[in-house]
């Protein structure tokens, strides 16, 4: 088994130090039983969310280089689109991590909850004047949990004249949010992909198995608390309830 990318273990290490990321029993809004959970907005201090920014323009990057020239939306976008309010933090460090250390200069932009009706106006903030240009855009997302976000962000985004060529989220529970009519197992990434035409235009920062992975190394080296043996162990069962596969 390889080990985890440098700043996966880096992310997961600081999210559970700050109680982003927590193990035991929690219900999720869907019902379900987890024996995890992941609240980005505990992730509030400059340490972690320079951790974040970099995780986020690191898979952006990697995206953009891939080989796979089929389906490679991330080599050419213009605007990170942070929608409100999680996203605007985490789509503004990303733009200046972009920036600074891989000399990917794009614009930010994101909406406001209500509409503004003096000054500049508008429920789009950072949006660039030339609209009659068609900005490719990313969606920064934090955990999709029914993609609903991320949904509203491409029409507002389409509102604006531009087009969502991709979405980057920070956690891909990897788990299925419906069953459809074949009988197969459908995650909200996957409805999200087929909405932007295809696979490919979802990428994470993290995925469920990658948690698996960090608790799996931690108990290899013997660093594993009670607490994190008996939640590995939730995790595996629950993953074979509720998983999908993806790539």
């Amino acid at each position: 088994m390889s080990s985890l990318d440098s700043y996966k273990t880096q992310l997961l290490e600081q999210a559970a130090q700050v109680g982003a990321l927590k193990f035991g029993n929690f219900t999720l809004k869907s019902g379900r039983k987890s024996p995890y959970f992941f609240n980005a907005g505990l992730m509030s201090d400059g340490t972690i969310l320079h951790t974040v920014a970099q995780a986020y323009a690191a898979t952006l990057c990697a995206a953009a280089s891939d080989d796979d020239t089929m389906v490679n939306p991330f080599s050419d976008f213009d605007i990170l689109f942070g929608p409100a309010y999680k996203g605007i933090s985490l789509a503004a460090c990303t733009a200046l991590v972009l920036a600074s250390v891989y000399g990917r200069d794009v614009k930010f932009a994101y909406d406001r909850k209500e509409a503004k009706d003096h000054g500049e106006g508008g429920s789009v903030v950072g949006w660039p004047s030339n609209r009659n240009e068609k900005w490719r855009v990313v969606i920064v997302d934090d955990v999709m949990t029914t993609g609903l976000a991320a949904s509203s962000a491409i029409k507002l985004v389409a509102q604006q004249g531009g087009e969502v060529v991709g979405v980057v989220q920070l956690l891909d529970r990897e788990e299925f949010s419906e069953i459809d009519e074949q009988g197969c197992k459908v995650s909200s990434v996957m409805k999200l992909e087929s909405l932007l035409g295809g696979k490919g235009k979802v990428r994470s920062v993290l995925k469920m198995r990658d948690l698996v992975q960090w608790l799996e190394e931690k108990e290899a080296q013997g660093q594993t608390t009670e607490e994190e043996k008996k939640s590995l162990q939730a995790m595996r069962e629950y993953r074979d309830t509720y998983g999908v596969s993806s790539p």
